[in-house]
């Protein structure tokens, strides 16, 4: 089985003690693909050279996320782009809107979120949308800028069935993560009768680990979990689930010969 890990924060701080073997576990494992997120321009130089250290199983993204939309992120999505123009990546992201901590930018997230819908849209990448507290103000934008142009995924996707269509219907795909294993989170009866096509699998490690690691670092070789969850819920083979699930993402991302 092969497994795809769509969002995982490898170069984080938290793996500085056994980054090389926390990936060599999830390979082990069956996660032969994974995604890396960016967060601000701080972070960029660490995941790309992880990713040049591991250039068949781990891949960029680029982007600015919501909770680092600052005073300066317009000097942000200048370093952003300048990135998408002398590196290879493999989607915009991490972006979208974050309402849970703090709204001080609320407007500063909104004009970040479509500045980075138009990067996506002008070097041809799908864009990858962090949606904490906020569906209905992404939802907004995303009616407004959508195109045949743009494509992506609703990363750490919790929200309703409704919801979960709406984005459908946008071509979009679902992000699924540790919070499906969580007893009360409510997601597996969303998930159920939602088809594999529009599933994508992700831990956004060190975050949100499932069970039973919940509480715990969260790393890529977890993927299995959710993996088994998913299959549970849908009664179906875990292979399957992998199968499918990765099929999704390399074509998503738009891998060749990915392994």
């Amino acid at each position: 089985m092969v497994f795809t890990d769509t969002h995982t924060h490898l170069y984080l701080k938290e793996f500085d003690g056994d980054r090389d073997e926390t990936i060599q576990r999830a390979i082990n494992t069956g996660v032969k693909l994974m995604f890396l997120p960016n967060i601000d321009s701080n972070t960029a130089t660490p995941m790309l050279d992880l990713c040049r250290k591991f250039p068949s199983n781990v891949f960029p993204m680029m982007g600015l996320h919501p909770t680092d939309v600052k005073e300066n992120y317009m000097e942000e999505l200048d370093k952003v782009e300048k990135y998408l123009i002398n590196e290879k990546f493999y989607a915009i992201g991490e972006t979208g809107m974050d309402l849970y901590w703090d709204k001080t930018f609320l407007e500063e997230q909104k004009i970040s979120l479509r500045a980075q819908i138009e990067f996506a849209k002008f070097f041809k990448l799908p864009i990858v949308i962090h949606s904490r507290n906020s569906f209905d103000e992404i939802f907004e934008i995303i009616d407004d800028t959508i195109d045949d142009k743009l494509t992506g995924v609703f990363h750490c996707f919790t929200g309703t069935a409704d919801q979960a269509q709406r984005i459908i219907e946008w071509g979009f795909k679902l992000g699924i993560g540790g919070v499906l294993t969580f007893k009360n989170s409510g997601l597996d009866r969303v998930v159920k009768n939602i088809s594999l096509d529009h599933i994508i699998l992700e831990t956004d490690s060190p975050f949100l680990a499932p069970k039973p690691y919940r509480g715990r670092r969260n790393e890529s070789a977890y993927i299995y979990n959710v993996a088994e969850k998913l299959a549970e819920i849908k009664g179906i083979a875990i292979d399957e689930v992998a199968t499918r699930t990765t099929q999704n993402a390399v074509e998503f991302f738009k891998i060749k010969n990915p392994y």
